[in-house]
């Protein structure tokens, strides 16, 4: 199969506040404090009172779920340009995960009260803001959905999809995933053992439906892991990580 080389750095992101018009989005980030938070710091824990948003202006985080036994769950990876959190507007809400950064970080942090003074203010902002809260829980529920009925081969193959298109490019007839992940990571997202996820992947691997190169995954029939897990072609908003 024809190869072509590829830009690791020269990832598509698709960042989650693309639905807000550029002024909108100017808006809400002329009231963030912006703070710079080292590599492996959390921006907050499980519990803690959600009364925050964060805006990703550089680096990396990752949302994850502690499970009664002890075990994290990965829920989410976002990068530059996305926003995530939660607001308690009528009643006293706790975090129902817990952030930290995977690399050197600028974070801008939105407190609830200068959110809500600006929805108030622009009508138009307050439609986009409902439009973007939806839309993450729409990518929630579409995780726990594939968890939930599709059984690990289908989890992990809805996971490589979002991983093409959160960190896919053409790879000729393929698309190499730029970014590096190990099994065990690919575990977390789908609640298995990496001894589990190393034999579903051998198993692609056998049927060619995926190979390796350069320590990242290269998706040969993206058709065969929508057939495993049901896609229901979600659009690329949702299907991400």
């Amino acid at each position: 199969m024809r190869t072509s080389a590829v830009n690791h750095s020269d990832i598509n992101h698709y960042q989650n506040t693309a639905g807000f018009s550029a002024y909108n989005l100017d808006a809400i980030k002329d009231i963030m404090y912006m703070h710079p938070i080292e590599r492996g710091h959390f921006l907050f824990l499980e519990d803690d009172p959600a009364d925050k948003l964060f805006f990703i202006r550089e680096g990396k985080v990752k949302l994850t779920k502690t499970t009664t036994d002890g075990k994290e769950h990965i829920l989410s990876l976002f990068g530059k340009g996305d926003m995530f959190g939660e607001l308690s507007s009528f009643q006293e809400l706790a975090h129902s995960y817990s952030a930290y950064t995977l690399e050197d970080s600028q974070i801008g942090i939105i407190q609830q009260k200068d959110m809500e003074i600006l929805l108030w203010q622009h009508g138009d902002l307050a439609i986009e803001f409902m439009h973007w809260n939806t839309l993450m829980e729409r990518i929630t529920k579409s995780k726990l959905r594939d968890l939930t009925f599709h059984g690990k081969s289908g989890a992990l193959a809805s996971t490589l999809i979002r991983l093409c298109n959160s960190y896919g490019a053409p790879d000729g007839n393929s698309i190499f995933i730029q970014k590096r992940i190990k099994n065990g990571e690919l575990g977390d997202f789908i609640g298995a053992t990496r001894e589990s996820v190393n034999r579903l992947l051998s198993d692609m691997k056998k049927q060619q439906i995926i190979s390796q190169r350069d320590g990242c995954l290269v998706i040969h029939e993206i058709s065969a892991l929508k057939a495993m897990c049901y896609c229901e072609e979600c659009p690329v908003e949702i299907c991400r990580m």
